[in-house]
């Protein structure tokens, strides 16, 4: 988990134009919610908002109005085009509150050769303390055989993190490799090679 103190300032100009005018000035806007609190809107510094969501379920310490708020980024909208951020949700949370995040599923080590590992699923839904998130969760395949697979209730998690995602979901399978099947290029191989013979004829 990243966890990143920003300045940031209340955004009084809304609408389309002034979120573009805002993104020209090197910010970007964002709202704050949660608690059963009126959501709050405003506005970050583009440079340290754009490294700090690089991380996934990044908590921010984040500075305005005379007060701090810590909280989650919950969805970021970008611009694929110019590799920037446009829009940042943000989640208030408190020291010691669990939430629910989704976590990124890595796979590491070497299965028995020529198999084939397949990450079924790309994300587990796990409860954890808003100010110890996991960045990602490793399970290591090594020396796993052909037809084995892993359950989420397998992946081991680190501590104080509980699973909410159904143990019995399939993350990972082992396979084995599937064939090719070559019959039309055979075919199309078997047609242009009498072509060639006619033609040398």
């Amino acid at each position: 988990m990243s966890d990143n103190k920003i300045q940031a300032e209340l955004r009084t100009d809304f609408g389309k134009g002034a979120a573009r005018q805002a993104r020209r000035d090197g910010k970007v806007p964002a709202v704050i919610y949660g608690h059963g609190a009126e959501p709050m809107h405003i506005l970050l510094p583009a440079h340290e908002t754009t490294l700090a969501v690089r991380h996934t379920n990044a908590l921010l310490h984040i500075t305005f109005d005379g007060g701090t708020h810590l909280a989650l980024v919950k969805e970021v909208q970008r611009d694929i085009m110019k590799q920037s951020v446009n829009h940042v949700d943000l989640l208030t949370v408190r020291r010691g509150e669990r939430v629910e995040v989704e976590v990124n599923v890595h796979i590491e080590g070497e299965a028995v050769p020529n198999a084939v590992v397949n990450l079924e699923l790309n994300t587990l839904l796990v409860e954890a303390d808003a100010t110890e998130l996991p960045e990602s969760i490793t399970f290591n395949v090594e020396g796993r055989d052909m037809g084995e697979h892993v359950a989420a209730s397998e992946i081991t998690l680190p501590e104080g993190v509980t699973l909410i995602t159904d143990p019995e979901t399939i993350v990972i399978t082992v396979s084995e490799p599937q064939a090719m099947d070559l019959g039309e290029e055979s075919e199309g191989d078997e047609a242009s090679s009498e072509d060639s013979s006619s033609d040398s004829e």
